[in-house]
């Protein structure tokens, strides 16, 4: 079962707990008010742990979405199961 997607959105959850949970497949920087460089650092930090990877900190700044940050996680190979 794949479940990288809802661990990912667990994750937003976290840090961004007012965001309504339809909004975070497509939530963005430009999109959440409360996406700023501390919450940046809180989700990849998060998502460390949780996936148990290092993240590519030359990428990060590219890793402005949901959907990004999702296909980041595929591209790297990260195991859906938990």
């Amino acid at each position: 079962m794949d479940n990288l997607e809802p661990r990912l959105k667990s994750l937003f959850e976290t840090v961004f707990p007012e965001m309504p949970p339809e909004k975070i497949e497509s939530a963005s920087q430009e999109s959440v008010e409360n996406w700023d460089s501390v919450a940046a650092i809180t989700l990849l930090n998060l998502i460390e742990e949780e996936f148990g990877i290092e993240m590519d900190l030359e990428r990060a700044a590219e890793l402005t979405s949901f959907p990004r940050i999702l296909e980041y996680l595929k591209e790297r190979g990260v195991q859906t199961a938990a």
